[in-house]
């Protein structure tokens, strides 16, 4: 049975490919992947063949972002049953180590995570996945008042404006360098504020219009001198770049927290600025991979904290599996849609129907 795949290879080429297709072991299930995001990792292992000491070293199938139907189980699977609809936690670790045993998996150093080498990604019709792994769906369909700041309003940023604003923050202010991201930011969100940074703007200065935000937004709308308790007690930093990491520094409120969410192709991070966030005791906290997301996320979901249109509205584009390169392509800007909605979150999807009988 074909097996389309989207292949990276180690010298910087995308490509598809029919991938082999194994039968699930005792602990397994056998998916047919509906539905597979593109995420900026993926244009990384493209374009730079490495996501810091992560490197490509040879042909890798990609994708980690994945959602399943289950085709069949193995021998000691009970949770789980054929025709049942999953989401796909990518990071498998060992359950052995200590970080494991302490509940910190996604720390794991023998962590065997799918789209990076030499693990085989969702980015295929058919895979089979530890059934641990696979998280039933169901079927189809931050603390309260907290100013929070957003930076990125790309799919993660959307995300986690979402998340925060379902956990009662407010106000919320998103930012971007695109203005289009913003507009879309707003019809996502109409109750966010947004700031578009200016590309001449030093980090402080960033800051202090973000900060401006904020103050008039505690006082009606009115503008005024900004009251150190109006500012954001979170920043929710989504992009990893260097800049955005500094401007997120100056703009959280003095004893607040910068949570750096996105992911940076850079080894190192050059240009943070220790002393402001020494004296105002600036706490940076970065995160990892996943800990225990999906069942949280689907109930977040299910019981409509998260508006679920909101979501499918966030996939822009959504292409075929045999037109995954092109997917790949718009998505690492070597091409743009004309006119419409901004690229925020593509899809590869597959809606064949495969047998696995004869």
């Amino acid at each position: 049975m074909a097996n389309p795949s989207l292949v990276v290879t180690k010298d910087g080429r995308i490509k598809m490919e029919d991938a082999p297709m194994a039968d699930p072991g005792p602990d397994e299930v056998l998916l047919h992947v509906r539905a597979t995001g593109i995420c900026g990792s993926d244009i990384h292992f493209w374009h730079h063949g490495r996501i810091g000491d992560i490197v490509v070293e040879n042909d890798c199938i990609l994708g980690h972002e994945g959602a399943a139907e289950v085709l069949a189980v193995g021998s000691n699977v009970t949770h789980l049953k054929a025709g049942d609809r999953v989401a796909i936690e990518p990071g498998v670790s060992c359950g052995k180590c200590f970080l494991c045993v302490d509940g910190r998996y996604n720390l794991c150093q023998g962590v065997a995570f799918s789209g990076v080498f030499p693990h085989a990604g969702t980015a295929q019709r058919f895979k089979t996945h530890p059934a641990s792994h696979a998280h039933r769906l169901p079927p189809a369909p931050v603390t309260l008042g907290m100013p929070a700041a957003v930076f990125g309003a790309g799919p993660i940023g959307l995300l986690t404006m979402a998340v925060a604003r379902a956990s009662g923050a407010h106000p919320i202010v998103i930012t971007d360098l695109d203005e289009g991201r913003l507009a879309f930011a707003r019809r996502f969100e109409p109750r966010c504020l947004t700031y578009r940074i200016e590309r001449g703007d030093s980090p402080e200065q960033s800051a202090k219009k973000i900060r401006a935000l904020f103050a008039g937004e505690a006082k009606g709308g009115r503008g005024g001198a900004p009251d150190e308790y109006d500012m954001p007690q979170v920043v929710l930093e989504c992009t990893g770049v260097e800049s955005s990491i500094a401007t997120a520094a100056y703009t959280a409120r003095r004893g607040g927290t910068v949570n750096v969410v996105g992911v940076s192709p850079r080894i190192t991070i050059d240009n943070v600025p220790f002393m402001h966030m020494s004296y105002a005791e600036i706490k940076l906290l970065f995160i990892n991979r996943y800990h225990d997301t999906w069942p949280a996320a689907i109930r977040a979901i299910e019981g409509g904290l998260i508006d679920a249109e909101k979501l499918d509205a966030m996939v822009t584009h959504r292409f075929k599996l045999e037109e995954a390169v092109e997917a790949m392509t718009l998505v690492g800007g070597k091409a743009r849609p004309a006119g419409g909605d901004p690229v925020v979150k593509v899809q590869i999807v597959d809606d064949e129907r495969p047998s696995l009988r004869g």
